[in-house]
C-alpha cells in the first residue's frame, strides 16, 4: 500500500516540530479556558480596524480561531495531515506577525492576549516571539516531506475530528460556567485589600504675602493653628505622595451621588456578596432571576449583597422593577467588571477583602451551600 519511500525526519527537524506545536496547544489552551477573554481582546481588533459589522459574531470567530491554532498544534505534535498543517503553520504565523507588528509600533491593542491572562507580553516582546516563530514555521514548512507518518488519510482525519470534539467540549465548559483556572487578579484566596494606605502623606504649600517666599510642609505639621501665621501665609497647592500605597485593583465602586464606597464593599470585614453585571442589558434573564432568589437567600443569611454594574441609573430600576432586585446598586467601569468575572451576571463572596467564592450564573448556590462558605 505505501510504495514511496517515507523521508526520515532528522531529530533537529523533530525538536523544532514538537516544540512549534507545544507553543501552539498551550497557547490555545490557555485561551480557551477563558473563551469570553479571548473574546473581550478580539472585539479590540474589531474595533481598531474599523469592522465594528463583526461584532456581533466575535465570540463564534474567537473560538474558531483558537480551535484552529489547537488543531495546528495538535497535527504538528502527532504530524497528522502534514501538509496542511504545514501551510496552516505558516499562514497563521504570517498574519499574527504582521497584527503584532502593526500592535508593537502603534500600541493599537495593548494587549494581544497571546497567552491568554496566563502569561502577559508586552507589544514588542509579543512581536520578536512571532519572529522567532515564523522562522520555525519556515523551517518546518520547507521539511513538511519528512513529517509523513505512515497512516490512513481517513484515520488522520478522524483523529482531528475527535481532537475537535474533546477541545470543542473544554471551551463550551469553560464558556458555560466559570473558567476552571482563573488567571486574574480577582481569583478566589486573593486578598484584594489596599495596602500602605498609614503610608499616603499630604504635603501643602504656602506663599507668603508679603515677601512672595513658598514652604512646603507635610499636613498636618505646619502652624495652622497660629491665627498670626495664617494671616501672613495663603495656601497655593498640596500634592499627595501615594508612592508606597499598593493598588490590588482599579475597580472604583460610586453610588449616583458619586460618593465612593469602594472600601466599604471590597473591604467590608464581614462577609460580602457582590452581584456584577458589567451591562445590564447584555445580561442573562435567567441569570437576573436567580439573582432575585439570591438577594432573598443573602437577606435570610444576614449578607449584605449590592449590585456593581456599568449601566444607567434607568436602566437599574427597570431590572428591579422587572425582576425584583432588592440591592443597593453602584457603579463601576465595565473593562473592570469584565476581569473580574466571566459571567453576565456573576457572583462574588468577598470576606474582609479576600476572595472567597465566585459562581457563574448557572452555578449560583443554593441556600445550605452559602452557609457552607459561610462557616469558619
Amino acid at each position: 500500500m505505501y510504495r514511496k519511500k517515507l523521508l526520515p525526519e532528522p531529530i533537529w527537524i523533530k525538536i523544532i516540530r514538537l516544540f512549534t506545536g507545544l507553543v501552539f496547544i498551550f497557547s490555545s489552551v490557555v485561551k480557551g479556558i477563558d473563551p469570553m477573554g479571548t473574546a473581550y481582546r478580539f472585539e479590540d481588533y474589531l474595533l481598531v480596524y474599523g469592522w465594528t459589522f463583526m461584532m456581533e459574531y466575535v465570540l463564534a470567530l474567537s473560538i474558531f480561531l483558537i480551535i484552529v491554532e489547537f488543531l495546528i498544534g495538535v497535527a504538528l505534535v502527532f504530524r497528522l495531515k502534514s501538509k496542511l498543517a504545514t501551510l496552516g503553520l505558516l499562514l497563521i504565523m504570517v498574519i499574527f506577525t504582521v497584527v503584532t507588528y502593526l500592535d508593537a509600533r502603534y500600541n493599537m491593542v495593548p494587549d494581544c492576549g497571546c497567552f491568554g491572562d496566563a502569561v502577559k507580553l508586552t507589544n514588542w516582546q509579543t512581536f520578536y516571539k512571532n519572529i522567532f516563530l515564523i522562522v520555525l514555521a519556515i523551517i518546518i514548512f520547507t521539511n513538511r516531506k519528512r513529517m509523513k507518518i505512515k497512516m490512513p488519510s481517513r484515520i488522520q482525519w478522524l483523529l482531528l475530528v475527535l481532537f475537535i470534539g474533546l477541545y470543542s467540549w473544554f471551551v463550551v465548559y469553560s464558556l458555560r460556567h466559570l473558567p476552571m483556572i482563573d488567571f486574574r487578579n480577582w481569583k478566589v484566596g486573593n486578598d484584594m485589600k489596599s495596602e500602605g494606605l498609614d503610608s499616603v502623606k499630604t504635603y501643602v504649600k504656602y506663599k507668603n504675602k508679603q515677601t512672595g517666599e513658598e514652604q512646603e510642609f507635610l499636613s498636618p505639621d505646619y502652624p495652622w493653628s497660629d491665627s498670626l501665621w495664617m494671616t501672613q501665609w495663603i495656601f497655593v497647592d498640596q500634592r499627595i505622595d501615594d508612592s508606597q500605597r499598593v493598588l490590588k485593583h482599579n475597580v472604583i465602586l460610586e453610588d449616583s451621588e458619586g460618593h465612593d464606597w469602594t472600601a466599604d464593599v471590597f473591604e467590608n470585614p464581614e462577609f460580602q456578596l457582590v452581584l456584577i453585571s458589567y451591562d445590564l442589558d447584555a445580561a442573562s434573564p435567567k441569570g437576573l432571576t436567580e439573582a432575585s432568589a439570591m438577594s432573598i437567600k443573602a437577606g435570610q443569611l444576614g449578607i449584605p449583597i449590592v449590585l456593581i454594574t456599568s449601566s444607567s441609573r434607568t436602566k437599574i430600576e427597570e431590572m428591579e422593577q422587572t425582576y425584583y432586585l432588592n440591592m443597593e446598586a453602584l457603579f463601576a467601569d465595565d473593562t473592570e467588571l469584565k476581569a473580574m468575572i466571566r459571567s453576565n451576571p456573576g457572583l462574588m463572596l468577598l470576606h474582609d477583602g479576600v476572595v472567597i467564592k465566585k459562581w457563574h450564573y448557572r452555578d449560583f448556590p443554593d441556600k445550605s451551600e452559602l452557609e457552607n462558605c459561610l462557616a469558619p
